[in-house]
């Protein structure tokens, strides 16, 4: 038989703005197709999506977006690959 649970379960809180704003941010990468467009682009993307964002989430500052889009634009760069294949000297 179960037992039964004395106390309530807490419950997390809500997410930050910031938190929130980013998510949404990563979401619209990944549906808009942003990691395969060109440079100008990304950075035409970024403009209008950090417009739009500011407006949605009012409590984000200056430094809030500023970070938010250095996060985004780290993402969209390309993975660094190897000079040579593993296992090629092998």
């Amino acid at each position: 038989m179960a037992k039964k649970r004395k106390e309530p379960r807490k419950l997390a809180p809500p997410p930050s703005a910031s938190d929130q704003a980013r998510d949404e941010l990563f979401s619209h990468i990944l549906r808009c197709g942003v990691l395969e467009a060109t440079p100008e682009h990304q950075k035409e993307w970024f403009d209008d999506t950090m417009l739009y964002l500011a407006d949605r989430y009012e409590g984000l500052t200056e430094d809030d977006l500023a970070q938010l889009r250095t996060l985004g634009e780290r993402y969209c760069r390309p993975v660094v690959g190897r000079r040579t294949p593993v296992g090629a000297d092998a």
